[in-house]
This record gives C-alpha cells, structure tokens and sequence, in this order.
C-alpha cells in the first residue's frame, strides 16, 4: 500500500521557519552558541528541538495553532517570499541569543575595566566562546556569570521566550519597529550600566590609591613609587575584588532578571 507524503510535504515549509527561529540561538546564546561547541551538533541540536517543538505548536490548545494553520493553508508565493520569511526567523533567534548574552558580555566589559585599572591589561588568555583575547580578571567574571546563567536556569528561561514567541509573533511576521528599538536600546543601557556598577568598587579604590600614591610621592621623594606601586596596585585590587564578589554577583543576577523579563514582556510572555 503506497504512502501519501503530501500531507507531510505541505508542512516542510513551515517546519523550515521553526527550524530557522531554533537556529538563531545557536549562533549569539551564552552556552548553547558557545565556539566550543561543533558546529555538527549545533546542527543536531536545533534539528531535534524542531521536532519536538513542532508538534506542540499545533496542539489544539496551544495560541500558535491558529497563526500556523494560514501560512500552512495558503504556502508561499515564491522562493524569495520564504526567503525573507526564514530571515525573519532567524533574525527572531538571533535577537533572543544575543539579547541573553548582553548581561555577559557586560560584566565582562567591567572586568576588562578592572584588567585596565590594575594593571593587568597585558596579561591576556584566550577566551575560546567569543575566540579573542582578554584579560584575566574580565575572564574570570565571564566565567563567574556563565555559572550563574546556568545555574539560574537561564538557558531554560532563554528556551521558553522562544517557544513562547510562537504564541505571540507568528512566522515570518517580525516588523522591525520602535518597540524592537527601544527593546534592543534598553538592553544595550543594561549591559553598560552592569558594567560600570561591576567596576565601580575597584574604580573608586584605585582612585584613593593613586591619591595617596601621589601625595606620598610629594612628601618623600626619596622613596621610588614606582618601584612599589605597580605591585601595591595589583594587591590592593585583588583584595577589593574579593570583598566586592558577592556583590558583584547579585548585581549580575538583577541585571539577568531584567533582561529576560524585558524580552519575556516584548515576545508575550
């Protein structure tokens, strides 16, 4: 008995787009877009939660059923309408991958601040997610926040946004307007004011220290400051690092909840 596959043809479309949406967060997400990570089971991946995403968005109490059933029913005109449609999902994936890296790479820019400030700016590793070089205090916050953003969960809040785009942003239906603007410029202000409150404690110890460096530098010329105060820099910095960690990591769990709360609200969550 022969099989009639074009029911199931009708649908490659559109499995395409979903496809497409799961893909973008392969590319800017903390960890699921990591470099280390091959590109085969990138590929893999975004393969296996299309199939399993899939069939839940025609379930028949889901929202996203009645935006798929149009775009099933009426099928694309064209290859360059699906074309732009992909883009769009994609650009959907990618908006929600980078915007949940924003708070990383913010605490790192206050970390490469740190490196500046102390001293440390030469002493540079490789980091191997964005596959450039930087210093060890930035590299040490970034893995610090990775730890908490998997900890936290926030890989699982990052896969629910974008299931639960579905329900709210049918495919191949992003309209870049102010509200994705004002969205992206509002997480952009998030990443640098975590990276100035992160940097903040050092900033103002180490402004004290040169003072005090200068004034004595003043009142008793004979004594070699910089001799000493390369050293005492890095002393004094390191311990006002360890002092300030704890707050310093709440700092970045604030700034993580309302970056996903920002996109939670802009994808109807």
């Amino acid at each position: 008995m022969p099989i009639n596959v074009e029911p199931l043809l009708a649908h490659v479309p559109v499995w395409l787009l979903v496809l497409f949406r799961l893909t973008g967060i392969f590319i800017f997400a903390p960890v699921l877009g990591s470099r280390t990570i091959p590109g085969q089971i990138k590929i893999f991946l975004a393969l296996a939660l299309s199939f399993c995403i899939y069939p839940m968005l025609w379930a028949p109490a889901s929202p996203s059923a009645a935006l798929l059933r149009p775009i099933l029913e009426s099928g694309f005109s064209s290859l360059w309408t699906l074309g732009a449609a992909v883009a769009m999902e994609l650009a959907i994936g990618l908006i929600i991958g980078f915007a949940a890296s924003l708070p990383l790479i913010g605490i790192q820019l206050g970390g490469r601040v740190m490196d500046q400030q102390m001293g440390l700016g030469l002493a540079g590793v490789l980091n191997p997610v964005f596959d450039e070089q930087t210093g060890i205090v930035s590299e040490f916050y970034f893995i610090l926040a990775l730890v908490l953003f998997v900890i936290l969960g926030g890989h699982r809040v990052m896969l629910a946004i974008l299931i639960g785009s579905f329900n709210s942003v049918p495919l191949g239906g992003l309209t870049p307007d102010a509200h994705l603007a004002d969205l992206l410029v509002g997480l952009l202000q998030t990443m640098y004011e975590l990276a100035f409150r992160v940097a903040a404690p050092l900033l103002c110890i180490i402004f004290l220290e040169t003072i005090a460096m200068g004034f004595i530098a003043r009142t008793v010329p004979q004594m070699n400051i910089l001799s000493i105060g390369f050293a005492l820099r890095v002393l004094i910095g390191a311990i006002a690092l360890i002092g300030a960690i704890a707050a310093q990591a709440n700092v970045f769990v604030e700034a993580l909840h309302r970056t996903m709360q920002a996109l939670g609200t802009f994808f109807g969550m």
